[in-house]
């Protein structure tokens, strides 16, 4: 049994992950890999945790990207299949992910029809027994349930995926994909209503394809998720069209992995007790200003709710750099060490050096109670990316 995480020895701030949480995720995730068929691979915008890979990969069958760095790094760490969608791929950096993909799924057809003659010679010059790329479109299914619009790809004029009024079935020839992502930690209930308006929209064409991907935003690892509802749609979707399934979530894979680890550096007032902590939630938490949404924070509750509550504000001079007004058991005091749950997703892949403020390092907490501190990072990193 794994030994719970000693708060008490990690420095701060740090991303803390931890071994058991993740394999517990990815045991989930290889059940529902085992029961539908399906292939999963790890999407890196939300979980780009490389130091994790060896346990990954494992498991899932590889991981997508959304650029040239994040296709390297695929390749580099996960070492297994490499799949790349971009709103829009550039002349000068197309060549390198020609060298890296197995999968690449084109925004549009005019993005297709640019780059389909490099694709057929890399594919010709690489032989019987070379890698061969499969290419794809992605499309919009016409459907989605994510409420907030930031975060949907089927809001009135996105520029993500192609419509069925801008399809080119006369411009196929070498598609063997089709690619859907409507979905935001959304159940598997949405799901079985987005493939229906998938199906309805672009099913005649599906029998050309080899393969379809069901994107990301599967809350597959959160509780409550039907997880058998999901086998079933995929297994019926195979069934009926005979094609490959892919599904990539990247949240699912991070989901309660692990806490963010802050300390408490002052306490001020203004109207109310504030504390400083040596943390920000624009720097290292964004979504909390973006989405924005609440972090849970260990033995913490609503305002009000217990006997001491103070608003828990950021390192960075923005004014708005607040976590949030939490209550409180007890009085908190300067040292005393604040545990954000659920922050292994979502955050890395985000977190910026605004104000010079510097990273959380990264730690991995062992399933036989090791603490790993993998990477802390210092002036030179916030140096170079401003130089």
């Amino acid at each position: 049994m794994a030994k719970p995480l000693d708060i008490s020895i990690v420095p701060t701030p740090a991303y803390v992950l931890e071994e058991a949480s993740l394999k517990r995720n990815l045991a989930l995730l290889d059940r529902v890999q085992k029961e539908s068929g399906a292939k999963i691979i790890l999407a890196l915008k939300g979980f780009a945790f490389w130091s994790a890979f060896p346990w990954v990969r494992e498991v899932l069958h590889g991981a997508t990207a959304s650029s040239l760095h994040e296709a390297r790094l695929a390749k580099e760490e996960m070492r297994k299949e490499v799949h790349v969608y971009s709103v829009a791929f550039t002349d000068r950096e197309f060549p390198h992910i020609l060298a890296i993909a197995d999968h690449i799924v084109f925004n549009s057809f005019s993005q297709w029809r640019r780059f389909k003659p490099q694709v057929m010679e890399a594919n010709q010059s690489s032989g019987a027994a070379g890698r061969r790329i499969s290419c794809g479109i992605r499309v919009n299914p016409g459907h989605s349930e994510i409420e907030t619009p930031l975060y949907d790809p089927c809001y009135a004029n996105s520029r993500l995926g192609v419509t069925l009024e801008e399809f080119r079935p006369d411009e196929l020839d070498g598609i063997e994909g089709l690619h859907f992502h409507a979905h935001c930690g959304n159940n598997s209930d949405t799901l079985e209503r987005v493939v229906a308006s998938f199906e309805k929209r672009f099913g005649e064409y599906l029998p050309k394809m080899k393969w379809v991907n069901f994107g990301g935003g599967h809350h597959i690892t959160k509780d409550g998720y039907d997880v058998d509802r999901l086998i079933e749609v995929i297994k019926d979707f195979r069934y009926r069209h005979g094609t490959e399934v892919y599904v990539e979530p990247g949240e699912a894979v991070g989901w309660r992995t692990g806490p963010l680890v802050s300390s408490v550096v002052d306490i001020v007032r203004n109207g109310m007790d504030i504390a400083i902590l040596d943390t920000s939630a624009t720097a290292h938490m964004p979504d909390t200003l973006e989405m924005p949404y609440r972090p849970e924070i260990r033995g913490a509750a609503e305002p009000g709710k217990l006997g001491h509550t103070y608003r828990l504000g950021g390192l960075t001079c923005l004014a708005g750099d607040v976590i949030g007004d939490y209550s409180f058991s007890k009085p908190l005091a300067i040292g005393d060490k604040l545990v954000f749950e659920d922050m292994i997703h979502y955050t890395i892949v985000k977190n910026t050096a605004f104000n010079g403020i510097p990273l959380p390092s990264l730690c991995i907490w062992t399933e036989n109670g090791r603490l790993r501190v993998v990477r802390e990072f210092g002036y030179d990193d916030y140096k170079l990316r401003n130089g």
